[in-house]
């Protein structure tokens, strides 16, 4: 059983940065792809950052060069390093855990900013 439990989130103003955390449980993190994915109200959830199980990344184009996701295996945490946040970054931030045809979810964690 796969748990996952973000942290991080908060109000912050606009040009502000902000760190999130993803701790997972079990034994599958290392050999996972782990993703931040965020949902604003009215819209569908969509991917933010990804990062496999070797380390290779992408993001979606309205972060890149502002976002970093990064993993640390020996703690099964997943970072999302989030700078020069603007309102349209306000939503709920979910990790996502990959491995094989599952995908497992955290409860997500909302991040506010505020111009």
């Amino acid at each position: 059983q796969v748990q996952l439990v973000e942290s991080g989130g908060g109000w912050v103003q606009a040009g502000g940065s902000l760190r999130l955390s993803c701790a997972a449980s079990g034994s599958i993190f290392s050999i996972s792809a782990m993703g931040w994915y965020r949902q604003a109200p009215g819209k569908q959830r969509a991917l933010v950052a990804r990062i496999t199980s070797g380390g290779s990344t992408n993001y979606a184009d309205s972060v890149k060069g502002r976002f970093t996701i990064s993993r640390d295996n020996a703690k099964n945490t997943v970072y999302l390093q989030m700078n020069s946040l603007n309102v349209e970054d306000t939503a709920v931030y979910y990790c996502m855990l990959g491995w094989g045809a599952r995908n497992y979810w955290g409860q997500g964690t909302q991040v506010t900013v505020s111009s």
